[in-house]
This record gives structure tokens, C-alpha cells and sequence, in this order.
């Protein structure tokens, strides 16, 4: 079974508007095995969408027509497609009702084109997040869908009425369901020849990998019957995988975030933690007090970005730093410890190196110590050796993450 994807809008075909309905829309009907073999944009012209649903009439199974159905002159959608399909334009009276008394409310005057919020062709989908209805049309073995363009609504819309009719008419018996696994610290190419095992020995499983800004993103596929346990088999895969790269294991979740896992565990554990930045200048606290109720783990930090900031903010002995040098293991854990020290933090981490693109006392770019101080414990450190063509805010973006990951292996230790 094969679907295509009208998108319609002036503002998309300029790229004034990020057409995110497309792809949430894809990954839903991938997970149902239905394949998407077209996705195309049109503007705001009757005879361009007319012409668009009679050319994918001819080769798909589901039509989705997306976008264009509000009051406004320019929202020809609904119109176009009933010519395409030769059906009318139906006026839902419920929906009108309550338009009426909406603007009723407002106190808004009512104009004649605001009717087209409660029109509709062929099955109406109802719209619990907005004010436009959708239209489920069928033609024969074809099924065409209208959903209104706003991404609120039209994700609603999909997952909790256009998903289901799916799934009832067309008598879906397969799903597709996925996993995602992240990972940091392992090179994509080596992490990835580690698991031809665990291909071998689960061949139903798709195993892909994906290079994100912070982390390396294992993705588990498995399109199967609906009555076999995809989770549990997805459980077994995952931990083949962790036995081999567990090292390198951050978690899992289509949304997982390291910093909300770190804070998080911190809060569990009623354990508070601090920093002192160089190269980072900032960024590890700004990405701890970006989670909500960070401040139940986080009382401040410090920003010590030239040597004589550590010295006087920090009271680093400037001995330490003039025999070890800035770009140092020995600067780094002191000034993880000083500023866990200073605040009276369980942990504290410390960030400096070369962000580029200059190199500094004679590291390349992409040379980076992170120190670790845990209360009642030697101070350790890391050193990373980031290729300088990342630039440099992706090399303080990881090196934050860096950081959190050795928290994150302390607190589990």
C-alpha cells in the first residue's frame, strides 16, 4: 500500500513556513508499512491542486491533501478538491452552531467565508484542537484526506481520528514500530561494524545509525504482525547491544535528552552540582538551567574564561596554571573541585580547552579537558581530541555533553 502527500501553500513554496506536517505524517503511515512515494508542494491555486489529486489518483492508494482550508480568500483547498473528486461541498450544521456562537462570544463580526470552517466533502474528521474540519473521501479502493495546515491540529487530527479510520478501513494487520537507542563517545563507523552480530542474529530488526549534534542515534525497526511482541524483541536486541557498547549508552527515547536524565538522577539522589567554564563559557549551566526545577540541584556557577578569572574567582593557585598550563588535566580538575568547593556542591565540573579557530598554547583545535569533582573523592578528567571542523560551537556543544556523560556514569556508578 502506497500513499502521497500534497502539501498545499503559498508560504511553503517560498519556505517562509518549515513543512513539519509532512514528515510527523510519514513517520506515522511508515508505521503502519504504508510506503509514501510522492510528497510534492503547490501553491495556493485551484487548478494546481485540482491537477495534483487527479495525477496521484491514477498510482496511490491514499491521498493526503494538506493545508489551505481556513476563511481566508486564499484558502481554495476544499473547493479544488471537491471538483477533483466530483462530489459537493457539505456544511456541517453542528460545526457552524458553534462557530456562530464563538464569534458570538468574541464579539467578532461573522463573515461568509468563515463558513468554510465547517465544511467538508465525502466523511467529515472531526478538528478537536481547531476551527477547519477534515474530509475523508472514498473512491473506490482510493481513500483521499483534507486536514487543515496548522501543526497542532493537523498532528492531533492524524493520531487520534485519521490513524484509526486508517486502520479500521483499510484493514491494517502489520505495524512498523521503532527504538531508539543514543549513544557518545564511539565512533559511528566502528559502533556500527561492533553490532553486525547482533544483525546477524536478529535479521527482522533494521538497525541504523544517525550523526546528531549530540549523541550518535541507534534506531531498532521492525515491521511484523500486530500479534507479535515487537517490544519484547526489541528488549532482547537492545540488550545484545548493551553488552557490547554499554560503555558508551546514554538512553533511550525518540525525545531523550542527557541533560533531563542528569538533572533529573541529581534531583532523585537530592545531590547538587556546579561548574567552572572556559571554553564552554557558560554553556554547561545554561544547558543544567534550561530542564524545569533545575534549581533544586543547581545553585550557581562560574564563567572563568581568561586565567586570571580562575585565580581570582576561583582561587586556583596561579602556580598550578602557569606550570600545567590552561589546557591541562591538572586546570581542569581544579577548577571542577575549587567551584565544587566554592558552593558547597557534590559535584563540579570543570571545561577548558581550544574552541578554535586558533590553537592555544600549542593544542589544535578540538583539544578539550573536562575535570570531575565528586565530594569525598579524587578529582578525575577526560580529555577529548574533537576535530576542529566542527566549528566551534558544536566543539563546546559536545564537550558539554562530554561532561554530563561522565556525571551521568558517576551518579549510575
Amino acid at each position: 500500500m502506497n500513499a502521497e502527500i500534497i502539501s498545499v501553500g503559498d508560504e511553503l513554496q517560498r519556505g517562509e513556513i518549515t513543512n513539519t506536517n509532512s514528515a510527523f505524517l510519514a513517520k506515522k503511515l511508515n508505521s503502519l508499512g504504508i510506503i509514501i512515494t510522492s510528497q510534492v508542494t503547490i501553491g495556493d491555486d485551484p487548478d494546481a491542486i485540482i491537477s495534483s489529486v487527479h495525477e496521484r489518483k491514477r498510482q496511490a492508494d491514499l491521498i493526503f491533501v494538506c493545508g489551505g482550508l481556513g476563511p481566508t480568500v486564499d484558502d481554495v483547498t476544499l473547493s479544488a478538491v471537491a471538483k477533483a473528486v466530483d462530489m459537493p461541498v457539505k456544511t456541517d450544521i453542528p460545526t457552524w452552531q458553534h462557530l456562530l456562537s464563538i464569534f458570538a462570544q468574541r464579539q467578532i463580526d461573522i463573515q461568509p467565508e468563515n463558513k468554510r470552517q465547517a465544511q467538508y466533502v465525502g466523511k467529515l474528521i472531526p478538528n478537536l484542537r481547531g476551527l477547519a474540519l477534515g474530509s475523508w473521501v472514498k473512491l473506490g479502493k482510493q481513500r483521499v484526506v483534507v486536514l487543515p495546515g496548522p501543526p497542532s491540529e493537523f498532528q492531533a487530527m492524524v493520531e487520534q481520528e485519521v490513524i484509526p479510520m486508517i486502520i479500521k478501513e483499510l484493514n491494517i494487520q502489520k505495524t512498523i514500530k521503532t527504538r531508539a537507542l543514543h549513544f557518545l563517545g564511539r565512533p559511528e563507523s566502528i559502533l556500527m561494524n561492533d553490532l553486525k552480530p547482533v544483525m546477524e542474529t536478529y535479521p527482522d530488526i533494521t538497525i541504523t545509525s544517525y550523526v546528531k549534534p549530540t549523541n550518535i542515534e541507534l534506531r531498532l525497526t521492525g515491521f511484523m504482525n500486530k500479534q507479535i511482541d515487537i517490544e519484547a524483541r526489541f528488549d532482547r536486541v537492545t540488550k545484545m547491544i548493551l553488552e557490547k557498547e554499554g560503555e558508551y549508552y546514554l538512553g533511550m527515547g525518540n525525545n531523550f535528552s542527557l541533560v533531563n536524565k542528569v538533572v533529573n538522577l541529581l534531583k532523585q539522589q537530592k545531590l547538587k552540582i556546579t561548574g567552572a567554564e572556559s571554553l564552554t563559557g557558560g554553556l554547561f549551566q545554561s544547558t543544567i538551567c534550561s530542564v524545569p526545577g533545575a534549581s533544586e540541584i543547581f545553585d550557581g556557577g562560574f564563567v572563568t574564561y581568561a586565567a586570571s578569572a580562575k585565580v581570582k574567582l576561583l582561587e586556583i593557585p596561579s602556580t598550578l596554571i602557569e606550570h600545567n598550563g590552561v589546557v591541562s588535566s591538572a586546570t581542569a580538575e581544579a577548577m571542577a573541585e575549587y567551584s565544587r568547593k566554592k558552593l558547597g556542591a557534590d559535584f563540579g565540573l570543570g571545561f577548558t580547552g581550544v574552541a578554535g579557530p586558533d590553537s592555544l598554547e600549542g593544542n589544535p583545535a578540538g583539544t578539550v579537558w573536562i575535570g570531575l569533582a565528586r565530594k569525598g573523592e579524587k578529582p578525575i578528567s577526560k580529555q577529548l581530541h574533537l576535530a576542529s571542523y566542527l566549528g566551534r560551537q558544536e566543539i563546546r556543544l559536545l564537550s558539554v555533553q562530554y561532561g554530563l556523560q561522565m556525571v551521568l556514569r558517576e551518579i549510575k556508578k
